[in-house]
């Protein structure tokens, strides 16, 4: 009989599959009770409480709302969704006396970490795609893969600056309040930089009347390559830094 055919040796490797799966969910499953614990309902309430009276107000209001308008309105909400999850990422296993089974895993600043900031972008995505369609309910047609598509460069990008700022503080309550401050600074700065390639906040939909279409695409271009840059950048920045994790207890 073949090495192959040999049914030990296939239920060997099935029992092995299923506990590496088993492993791998039980390890999803964790990150996601971190990432909703403590104060995550909060700032999901008055994410959908400012959406929800963004809405009613374009449902009242006579003029007529459009793709540039929704963009805008569902950048707040999709900051402050992002908001606990990243800046928390790390403080909440000291709040929840799990360090010294991190500490354990070989490499788990990769594995962990890593992990669930993607789990806390993949929730981000999620969300900023259910208020999409609520729009499409609620107010106006839009194209909502499109839209979550261009919203998701500036967020992704502020999840990463929120991410490396609360490895480099080791603190996540003085990350919180470098990441606001950061955030009033680009709010000032995105009415004079509307139409600039720096522009954080740069709205895609609204297109300015003075420029050429194609001047307007190289544009956004150079915008949403510097954004994509720049998130790459803080986190590998951040991994880097969580070499020393130890350091932030």
């Amino acid at each position: 009989m073949k090495y192959f055919e040999n049914p030990l040796w296939l239920k060997t490797k099935n029992m092995k599959t299923i506990e590496q799966i088993k492993l791998i969910t039980d390890f999803v499953r964790y990150n996601v009770k971190i990432i909703f614990a403590n104060k995550f309902i909060y700032f999901l309430i008055a994410a959908f409480a400012f959406f929800f009276m963004v809405m009613g107000i374009m449902l009242f209001t006579d003029s007529s709302p459009d793709e540039s308008d929704i963009f805008s309105s569902l950048i707040f909400p999709g900051i402050l969704i992002l908001f606990y999850p990243v800046i928390y990422i790390i403080q909440s296993d000291k709040d929840t006396r799990m360090l010294e089974i991190l500490f354990g895993i070989p490499n788990y600043r990769y594995k962990v970490y890593l992990v669930r900031f993607a789990l806390s972008i993949l929730l981000l995505v999620s969300l900023m795609f259910l208020m999409s369609w609520l729009t499409v309910f609620l107010v106006i047609k839009i194209d909502v893969f499109h839209m979550v598509y261009e919203l998701m460069y500036c967020l992704l990008f502020l999840a990463s600056l929120a991410f490396l700022f609360t490895t480099l503080i080791k603190n996540a309550s003085g990350a919180a309040v470098v990441m606001v401050v950061l955030g009033l600074v680009f709010l000032i700065l995105a009415e004079p930089l509307q139409y600039s390639k720096w522009n954080i906040f740069l709205n895609p939909f609204n297109v300015p009347g003075d420029m050429s279409y194609t001047i307007w695409q190289n544009v956004l271009y150079q915008n949403r390559m510097m954004l994509i840059i720049g998130s790459l950048i803080t986190i590998l920045w951040s991994l880097i830094n969580l070499q020393r994790r130890e350091k932030f207890v």
